[in-house]
């Protein structure tokens, strides 16, 4: 037995003849084992399975065996362990579909275009510099410019507008002065 199927026999219920989820996300069914799916890799925290909606060859999901809607619902633990799934399933693509590169994206919350409410991350592996189209357009600004928003986003601290999922406030600390 490879240690995939010792994983997946470990985490899908050992019913016998049809399973049954009462989950309505997708995403959770598939880690129950009870959505069609082609995983790719998992482990203790996390599932990767290839999109029905292939962006280019090799687009594969990575979502936590937990549920978690977004970025501010994922405790920074589990995010962690996506990430690391996520770069072992980039180098796993890369390697078998001989993609020169790879793409990592999410999207938290629908205006940022998540359409499904799990925590996941696109494992996009790239062929050309043309197979995708960026989806925003760069235009450079002088550092100077961005003083005001630095200071902004340094004296907010999760703990007082928003949830952070630790419970811990990251460091609030002023740039050194300019030399």
């Amino acid at each position: 037995m490879t240690d995939a199927e010792a994983v997946r026999q470990r985490f899908q219920p050992q019913e016998k003849g049809l399973r049954v989820s009462a989950s309505p996300c997708v995403f959770c069914r598939i880690v129950e084992g009870v959505e069609p799916s082609q995983i790719v890799h998992e482990d203790e925290h996390t599932v990767a399975f290839l999109n029905l909606a292939q962006v280019t060859e090799g687009h594969t999901l990575v979502v936590p065996r937990a549920h978690h809607r977004d970025l501010a619902d994922i405790p920074l633990d589990a995010a962690a362990a996506v990430m690391r799934a996520g770069v072992h399933v980039a180098r796993q693509l890369s390697g078998a579909l001989r993609a020169p590169g790879v793409n990592l994206w999410h999207a938290s919350g629908e205006t940022a275009w998540q359409s499904v409410f799990h925590f996941h991350i696109h494992v996009v592996p790239r062929y050309a510099d043309t197979d995708l189209t960026p989806p925003w357009t760069e235009t450079e600004v002088p550092v100077e410019s961005l003083r005001g928003l630095g200071e902004k986003i340094r004296r907010f601290r999760l703990g007082e507008q928003g949830a952070d999922p630790v419970g811990e406030p990251g460091p609030v600390s002023a740039p050194p002065p300019p030399p």
